[in-house]
């Protein structure tokens, strides 16, 4: 008998025209400003934004360490969703295993929905492990509450981001 899928959803209301929500995800140059935990910047990137594109990208912490990673895209629908392959990886773009879990899912399916209500872009973010085995899964399950926390501080530096940018039109 295999394990149930663990799921791990996160959904944020943003003050900001659906359009500029999606650049933020979309446009490299704009994503480097806001992805990934707090206390991390993007490092390098490129971006290949269509189904079999990827995102590769390095997060640098305080520390200057870089760690790397990449998306496989596999459906771009524009002003409504992103759908890929999320993994860690080495420079060269090779998926690799996660630097602090050995047991972390190699690779987890994320998918992003933007949908516009009440001049507000809610972004809603569901994520599970892909191929993922019996022990990845219970590893992933059992990272719900230190997820939460990553996803609510990338959330807040997204938001942090469109305020800014809102302010500047």
């Amino acid at each position: 008998m295999s394990a149930k899928i663990p799921e791990f959803i996160i959904t944020r209301a943003f003050d900001a025209p659906i359009d500029l929500v999606w650049r933020a995800w979309t446009i490299p140059e704009l994503m480097a400003k806001w992805w990934g935990p707090k206390g991390f910047t993007v490092g390098k990137y490129t971006m290949d934004l269509r189904p079999g594109g990827t995102y590769h990208y390095s997060i640098v912490g305080t520390d200057g360490k870089a760690m790397w990673g990449k998306f496989v895209y596999r459906e771009v629908t524009a002003l409504e969703k992103l759908v890929f392959v999320n993994c860690f990886s080495d420079e060269q773009g090779g998926v690799t295993r996660h630097p602090f879990h050995a047991t972390w899912p190699l690779e987890t399916l994320t998918t992003i929905t933007l949908v516009n209500t009440e001049n507000k872009t809610q972004v809603t973010i569901h994520w599970v492990p892909l191929n993922a085995t019996e022990t990845e899964l219970k590893t992933f399950a059992d990272g719900m509450s230190s997820m939460q926390q990553g996803w609510t501080g990338t959330l807040d530096q997204l938001e942090l981001f469109l305020t800014e940018q809102r302010n500047k039109q």
